[in-house]
């Protein structure tokens, strides 16, 4: 009994599938049903093959059935509202909104590091032993701030000395003043001849100059007795290395090593297509990876490229007065180079025509018209566009479902 229902139903399947070979019909390819739709017999043998010939000559063959009216589901949806919108029967809706062309910011992001304006050795005038040092690593000195002294030694007695030899060549110099003096008045009176009185001249003349002598002498001294006490010569911060109680000093030799952080530059090199754009006193910001901001100018762009990379150096000055900005930080710079006319839109509302272009639809005399547009600046606030006029009304919402030439019901909104 199993085994009768079981050959039971598989003849019921195989009359149900032999009526499907007959009459039914597939979809090939994804096509649609206008140009993939074929019977399951040319499916199986192309048409023209053992069932086709067997379903052709027991008459119930059938061609695939097309219903009038039907859209072909290979056009997209803007061939299809193009359509269905023109025919006069209803139009489609879009929103629209006004944008006005205006002055985009022309900026140019550089790449760099943060560099002290200076490295100044706090170097000694003259040589001795080093018998105090007034500052640490890492402190911060004003310029005039005492860095280190040396000793003194002798020089305290040579400035006593040249004081004596001042005070000595000063009395001189107010005898020789006085007996020219003297001199004079009796050569008017005729008590001395008329040309004694060269002799007192050329005397007071010498007493002048060793009176000038004994005070540069004094002076000299003096500095010498000053150039003990070694101070900065620009603000700054005690960098390494520094030197010791106790060290020997010689001219020229550094004390201590002070960083010049206030006012800063930012370095960095612009690549040869763009160097005709750099120019001095180009308003700039830097902004360091801790997000510390400043502001400042363009000082200094080279008139030779580096040989290795092709790119020009340039520094940018800038004021660090708190001392947040430090020597050899990673930072960025945006270079303002002034503004350039585009439209600022949102990045939303562009499309593409079939032909690939990159452009947004508009709105004319309630036709949609297709402005290409170029993106020359993407920012947080919308895309920078070039290639629409200075008033366009542009579709906001729907410019995905007309197409150019399209008659359409638009609703402009603020």
């Amino acid at each position: 009994m199993r085994a009768v229902k079981s050959w039971g139903l598989a003849f019921i399947l195989v009359v149900i599938m032999g009526a499907w070979m007959v009459t039914g019909t597939l979809v090939q390819g994804g096509k649609g049903p206008h140009d993939g739709e074929v019977t399951v017999t040319e499916a199986i043998d192309g048409g023209d093959g053992p069932v086709s010939k067997v379903v052709e000559a027991s008459g119930m063959a059938v061609e695939p059935h097309h219903e009038e009216g039907v859209t072909d589901p290979a056009l997209s949806i803007a061939e299809r509202s193009t359509l269905s919108g023109n025919d006069g029967a209803s139009l489609r809706s879009v929103r629209t909104q006004k944008f006005t062309m205006g002055a985009m910011p022309l900026d140019v992001t550089l790449r760099g590091t943060t560099a002290a304006y200076a490295k100044v050795q706090a170097s000694a005038r003259t040589g001795d032993i080093i018998k105090t040092v007034d500052v640490e690593v890492g402190q911060r000195v004003a310029q005039g701030d005492l860095i280190c002294s040396l000793d003194t030694g002798t020089r305290q007695a040579a400035i006593d000395q040249a004081q004596a030899s001042v005070a000595q060549a000063s009395v001189a110099l107010e005898k020789a003043r006085n007996d020219l003096a003297t001199n004079a008045a009796l050569r008017e009176k005729g008590l001395a001849s008329p040309n004694s009185g060269e002799a007192f001249q050329t005397a007071l003349s010498g007493a002048e100059a060793a009176y000038e002598a004994a005070s540069v002498g004094l002076r000299n001294r003096q500095v010498e007795l000053e150039n003990t006490e070694i101070r900065a010569t620009v603000p700054g911060i005690i960098q390494r290395p520094v030197a010791r109680v106790g060290d020997l000093l010689n001219p020229g030799q550094s004390c201590a090593t002070i960083i010049q952080l206030d006012p800063m530059t930012f370095n960095s090199a612009v690549p040869q297509a763009h160097i005709g754009l750099a120019r001095i006193g180009l308003e700039a910001e830097i902004r360091t990876i801790d997000n510390h901001v400043a502001t400042g100018k363009v000082s200094y762009v080279a008139a030779s490229a580096d040989a290795a990379t092709r790119t020009f150096p340039v520094e940018i000055e800038f004021s660090n007065p708190d001392g947040v900005f430090l020597d050899g930080q990673t930072a960025s710079a945006v270079v303002s180079l002034g503004s350039v006319p585009a439209t600022l839109i949102p990045q939303s509302i562009t499309t593409l025509a079939p032909d690939g272009q990159l452009g947004v639809q508009g709105v004319v005399d309630g036709t949609v018209k297709f402005y290409p547009v170029t993106i020359i600046n993407d920012t947080n606030e919308g895309a920078w566009v070039t290639g629409l006029p200075l008033v366009a009304e542009i579709i906001i919402v729907g410019q995905d479902y007309v197409s150019e030439g399209q008659t359409v019901d638009a609703t402009l909104v603020n």
